[in-house]
């Protein structure tokens, strides 16, 4: 009977993880991918796209300043279903802005609205996430969360993106018709996803109402936030690991869809959107199941201590590949898939490590605050970079800006190594007989 019950309680959460890091995922890559190529389609340069949807990852840089009334405010459950139907309705009306004459100011405004919603829906989820599962179950699932955190980013990249472009070159749409449809299906797909968490989220004890708090009990819970956040120990080496631990990928993942789009002319190789879609939509999302699945039973089994410095060298492959893409002259498609793979794979394995160190620093009595804390300061390093991708790629051309981005993997090797990890987190305790 209690192998039954156990059995029953380690499946319960494939029900929401999936879908719920699937949702949470989307709207980061609408915003840091979908824009990028939509904003091109329309004319917009390199440098001007790299700056604007690198300013609309400010939300996730900043939502460490409202985390705490997320965590003491209503449930994280209810904060989850709230913010994705927000993202419907944001969708929505990006869907009827893109016609406009002024689409432009109009759609930078509402996905700036949709990032704020998504922090949020983050913030929450993630709380959501801590709270429904024991430390090992955090161990075993993070690299089911980031890998269907990161599917989604490649149904946007196989799914939406290529959609634009059958609607554009099979169905006779142009531009706006084709991203007006896209929209129109994202806005379905987070309503679905609201309604589906609505109804099969479970309901932790510990994800309770705080609806009695008054005012002033609400502002002392917000200063002790920050205070015991900025008490904890090896404080500067782990801001220092949050901060750089990604500094490569926050300009590589800038460049990589116009890379692949430029003409050869200009230094790209001169992909449509379906073909990149493809390549990424198979060999990457590939990559990435296996990157990411191996990545979460390599910390459960070995730990997250002894996991970072095999992940940390893991995520130099997602630099190396677009070196090796950049100096080939008319590299073939097999080529061009198996970097993909490589890269994805190195990517989902190495990424484990981070999201799995971050939950590590958050546990306490304000674990979802301290976990958008976090967040926030990722947010940072990935932003700042971002923005100026753009422009340093313009300044030294794309081989050269690709060599730059192995360079700053240093970086990561180096946080990597010196930030501190009480040894036994991640691994299972043996159970003790009675």
């Amino acid at each position: 009977m209690k192998q039954i019950e156990k059995q029953a309680s380690n499946a319960r959460p494939w029900a929401w993880i999936p879908s719920l890091y699937f949702i949470q995922g989307l709207p980061n890559a609408v915003i840091v991918t979908l824009t990028v190529v939509l904003y091109k389609d329309f004319g917009i340069s390199n440098a001007e796209i790299a700056f604007y949807t690198g300013l609309m990852y400010l939300p996730w840089v900043i939502k460490p300043l409202w985390s705490p009334f997320v965590d003491i405010i209503k449930s994280k459950r209810w904060w989850i279903v709230v913010m994705q139907l927000g993202l419907a309705v944001a969708m929505g009306l990006i869907a009827l802005a893109l016609p406009t004459k002024i689409y432009f100011a109009v759609t930078v405004g509402l996905f700036w609205f949709a990032a704020f919603t998504s922090a949020t829906n983050d913030i929450a989820s993630d709380g959501f996430y801590i709270l429904s599962l024991s430390e090992h179950e955090q161990s075993k699932f993070v690299g089911i969360r980031s890998l269907f955190y990161r599917i989604s980013m490649w149904a946007v990249q196989f799914g939406l993106i290529f959609m634009a472009g059958y609607l554009q070159t099979n169905m006779g749409c142009d531009v706006q018709q084709s991203w007006i449809y896209v929209f129109a299906l994202l806005a379905a797909i987070f309503a679905i996803g609201t309604l589906y968490h609505y109804n099969q989220l479970p309901r932790p004890n510990k994800d309770e109402h705080r609806n009695r708090l008054n005012a002033a009990d609400i502002v002392k819970e917000f200063g002790n936030t920050f205070v015991t956040f900025a008490k904890k120990p090896y404080l500067w080496s782990s801001l220092a690991f949050m901060l750089l631990y990604r500094l490569p990928e926050a300009q590589l993942v800038k460049m990589i869809n116009p890379f692949l789009l430029d003409p050869v002319s200009e230094g790209g190789l001169g992909m449509t959107k379906q073909a990149v879609s493809v390549t990424y939509g198979i060999w990457g999302v590939v990559g990435l199941l296996l990157g990411g699945i191996i990545g979460g039973l390599f910390a459960a089994r070995f730990g997250l201590k002894k996991s970072l410095q095999p992940m940390a060298w893991s995520m130099s492959l997602t630099c190396i590949t677009f070196v090796i893409l950049s100096q080939v002259a008319e590299p073939s498609n097999i080529l061009i898939n198996v970097c993909v793979f490589i890269e994805q794979f190195g990517y989902g394995f190495g990424f484990s490590a981070y999201m799995l160190y971050l939950i590590y620093f958050s546990e306490g009595e304000y674990a979802t605050a301290h976990y958008a804390l976090c967040t926030g300061i990722m947010a940072v390093g990935l932003m700042l970079p971002g923005m100026a991708a753009g422009w340093i790629q313009e300044q030294l051309g794309y081989q050269n800006f690709f060599i730059w981005t192995m360079i700053c993997c240093v970086t990561t090797i180096v946080v990597a190594s010196i930030v501190k990890v009480n040894p036994s987190f991640g691994i299972k305790k043996k159970e003790v007989e009675n």
